[in-house]
């Protein structure tokens, strides 16, 4: 891979931070070791340092509380942290002193989260990238995209089946709640319908079913667990919701994986009197949603790095991005081998 070569023709690694040191963190340390034009400068932890084994050796693990103290060491932190409670805080509270890119996903809530970045990355001067990944982030583009080419026609999304993290993340932070595992479901005679071009109406709930397998705290109020995620805002409250209480052991054993996937189609006319029909389907299968959601990422952190060093600050969505920013590859080689 030919390494990216910034302004001035001189070639440098990019310095990422990684915080948050999870299923999403370890993703993006993996995604940094296929990006030769990155190298892993640190990890944040709010556990004990001591006690956080990462992958990669040499680079040395910090309580988050030294963050501040690294920030001219790290030219872009990536955040890796959960869309309920932490990201909320953590991305306008690091966009102080970082380039961040986080993968905020409650997509209700985008609108005050951008606020609230952009208002620290544009006294701070550098660039928050906010809510990458898969949906948000790849799925924005292209229903983006397809709205733009086929402006007489409707877009339909459709997650799953896989394991969503952010909707495992919100169950497991309701009290009596130890451990916990969601699964998206696309309702298949509702695909099948979009797929047909026959542009049909549906609903939230006629499009997605949402599973849940919750290991209870012992002695927790199963019942209370139960009306708290079907009624959850935002996750849960507007689908139809099925939670199953299972033992930590069952959990481990059929639910240790982390796949996803999902599909945006169009279905659009086009012709004077709207004659020619046309569907446009992307589509996503994925064996591990955290390591696809990190290699994201990591191409977004490279935008956000190169970006702020033209000048750039304040909170941008992959809207704001142009895909040459995130390819390693300089735009001689992208002219004449993507185009």
């Amino acid at each position: 891979m030919a390494n990216f070569v910034p302004l001035g023709g001189i070639s440098m690694s990019i310095r990422v931070g990684i915080l948050g040191y999870g299923n999403l963190g370890r993703g993006v340390e993996c995604a940094i070791r296929q990006n030769p034009d990155m190298e892993l400068k640190a990890v944040f932890t709010r556990r004990a340092p001591e006690t956080v084994k990462i992958l990669t050796e040499g680079v040395p693990v910090y309580h988050v509380n030294e963050a501040e103290a690294k920030k001219d060491e790290i030219d872009v932190l990536i955040l890796c942290g959960g869309s309920a409670t932490d990201l909320p805080v953590q991305t306008p509270k690091y966009a102080q002193w970082f380039n961040v890119v986080d993968s905020f996903d409650t997509h209700a809530k985008i609108p005050e989260h951008f606020a609230a970045v952009d208002e620290s990355a544009q006294k701070s001067g550098k660039v928050g990238i906010i809510s990458v990944g898969w949906d948000p982030g790849m799925f924005s583009l292209n229903r983006l995209y397809a709205a733009a080419c086929l402006p007489e026609g409707e877009n339909y999304t459709f997650w799953g089946k896989g394991v969503s993290q952010g909707h495992s993340d919100a169950i497991r932070r309701i009290k009596g709640v130890k451990d916990a595992r969601q699964y998206t479901i696309p309702v298949e005679s509702a695909l099948e319908a979009v797929r047909s071009g026959s542009s049909p109406e549906l609903t939230t709930r006629e499009k997605h079913t949402r599973e849940c397998f919750v290991v209870a705290e012992e002695g927790a109020d199963q019942d209370a667990i139960r009306e708290a995620i079907v009624t959850m805002p935002n996750y849960f409250a507007d689908y139809d919701t099925t939670v199953h209480f299972i033992s930590q052991e069952e959990l481990l054993r059929d639910h240790a994986g982390i796949p996803h996937g999902g599909f945006v189609i169009r279905t659009g006319t086009t012709g004077m009197k709207d004659e020619h029909s046309h569907v446009i389907e992307y589509s996503l299968k994925l064996d591990s949603n955290p390591e696809f959601t990190a290699s994201v990422l990591a191409a977004y952190a490279r935008a956000a790095y190169r970006m702020n060093k033209e000048g750039a600050k304040g909170c941008k969505t992959v809207f704001d991005i142009a895909p040459a920013y995130l390819s390693p590859k300089d735009g001689a080689y992208l002219r004449k081998h993507m185009l």
